[in-house]
């Protein structure tokens, strides 16, 4: 019995987790002519959206973590896979049961044999059983392995759910300040519109104007009149996508819409983040959802091992004690009765079936292999994508901005024209139309500004890192004797899990 327990420990079958290599580039393409923020930028110091400066977004972040429901779905999700790593763990001991039973016996006269009134008898007992299913190949060891590194990977993807739900709720935010800004633009634009309408309704009243000077006739004030209105009716548009990122914001913080107010505040002068890129090695250890299929290839390959002890026999030991006797409680040596067993058993034939498991179990790991680096590359083009975009959109800026002020310089010219009458209004108003336009232009730039630097921290992980995933050890913690888990790759041990909030 000590020797089979020793060999218990001693013996796992199946292959030994390395990680498979992923396809991880030199540096990044899109890298050229960013600018690396200052120290005071970092990333890594204290939550995402700190360089962001805005106390209100961050008191909405912070609610998602707290009541988003998506992601205490997901921190449900973890719960339970830490509750299957204990379950697996309990495999590794005994099983004990005690019994405790009394059983009176009447038997009459014919039956006892007797010719008086028959026999009674009284018996007490009480039994205890234990049964050991030794994982002498290892099989239970590999599938709280599997398991741990279910539960890891499911950490991984509370973070990660967590950090796109914020991402979302950032997005909303800036989309919905945008709204605002527009807002403000239509009403400052409506303000100039009733001027022209205004010196427009003048110069009719008055039977402007004789020649040289050009005329102004009824339908000059329709055309007026018809600007004023239009943008009166972009104006009150503005609210429909308003309310609907105000209603989005509230749902990602875990609230009915008509609990949350977001006061009016423009995009105007809401400071933009220059975002610091961390390279492209250590992207594999900053994306949750990285680590998430990582995690799940060092789970089907500990399925491997559990497929390949199927084919080594059952090893097991059983004992019994038991007490028997007249008394409520025969604890004595004369009522003693015990055994103690060894099983030991095989399948000789199962047409194929262990071999075809084992088949599939390799099949699911490579499946899981291709899923990593399916998602490195994924995570590399989206870092990417926001980097040009970023780049790009910087550029776009500065000219939209220029042809703002000259659009904004002709309006001017043209209003002191038609004021003195020398152009039609349908000048002037082409040029208050061709200003709007490209004012608008500029705002939804520095919108998509926004929501890209938005987006670029995201694809880099936000503040996560694989060190906050949960060790074996601390999903084992529960049980003190159990051996050892195997460590993470490149051996690494993790720190204690990270707090789940509900």
């Amino acid at each position: 019995m000590l020797a089979l327990s020793a060999l218990a420990g001693c013996i796992t079958v199946g292959p030994d987790y390395k990680p498979a290599p992923a396809p991880v580039p030199t540096h990044f393409k899109e890298l050229k002519g960013w600018k690396v923020a200052t120290p005071s930028d970092a990333l890594d110091r204290g939550d995402w959206w700190a360089p962001y400066r805005d106390s209100k977004l961050a008191l909405l972040l912070r609610q998602v973590e707290v009541s988003n429901q998506n992601v205490a779905v997901q921190a449900a999700a973890y719960e339970q896979a830490r509750a299957l790593v204990r379950e697996a763990q309990a495999s590794l001991f005994p099983v004990a049961t005690a019994n405790y039973t009394g059983t009176h016996t009447h038997s009459g006269p014919a039956a006892a044999g007797l010719t008086g009134a028959g026999a009674e008898s009284t018996t007490y007992a009480t039994q205890l059983d234990g049964t050991w299913d030794l994982d002498v190949w290892g099989k239970v060891r590999r599938q709280i392995e599997a398991n741990a590194s279910a539960a890891q990977s499911s950490a991984a993807d509370l973070a990660n759910v967590k950090l796109s739900q914020q991402a979302l709720l950032a997005t909303a935010y800036y989309n919905l300040r945008a709204e605002d800004e527009l807002a403000d633009l239509l009403s400052r634009t409506l303000v100039q519109y009733r001027e022209t309408l205004r010196v427009t309704q003048n110069k009719v009243n008055a039977g402007c104007c004789a020649p040289p000077l050009t005329s102004v006739t009824p339908a000059d004030l329709a055309l007026a009149k018809a600007q004023v209105e239009n943008t009166e009716a972009s104006l009150i548009n503005v609210g429909v996508a308003r309310a609907e990122n105000e209603h989005a914001i509230a749902m990602l913080i875990g609230r009915p819409p008509a609990e949350l107010t977001v006061a009016h505040r423009s995009l105007a002068g809401a400071y933009l983040p220059h975002i610091p890129v961390t390279v492209p090695s250590s992207l594999l250890e900053r994306r949750p959802d990285i680590a998430q299929a990582e995690r799940t290839m060092q789970q089907q390959n500990a399925l491997i091992g559990v497929a390949e002890a199927a084919f080594y026999p059952d090893l097991s030991l059983s004992a019994t004690l038991e007490w028997v006797g007249k008394t409520p409680f025969p604890f004595n040596v004369a009522n003693e009765i015990w055994s103690v067993g060894g099983e030991a058993s095989q399948v000789l034939f199962d047409g194929g079936l262990r071999s075809a498991e084992l088949d599939a179990a390799r099949a699911v790991y490579w499946q899981s292999v291709a899923n990593y680096r399916q998602t490195v590359l994924a995570a590399f083009q989206q870092v990417e994508d926001q980097l040009a975009t970023i780049r790009i959109l910087t550029r776009q800026l500065a000219v939209q901005r220029q042809a703002v002020v000259d659009a904004r310089e002709a309006v001017r010219v043209y209003t002191n024209q038609y004021t003195a009458g020398t152009i039609d209004l349908t000048v002037l108003v082409t040029g208050e139309v061709t200003l709007l336009a490209d004012e608008e232009a500029e705002l939804t730039i520095r919108q998509n500004l926004f929501l890209g630097t938005v987006s670029l921290i995201e694809a880099l992980g936000g503040t996560w890192d694989t060190t906050l995933l949960p060790s074996g050890e601390e999903l084992a913690k529960s049980f003190s004797l159990l051996p050892k888990l195997p460590t993470t790759d490149a051996g690494v041990e993790y720190p204690p899990v990270f707090p789940v909030s509900h």
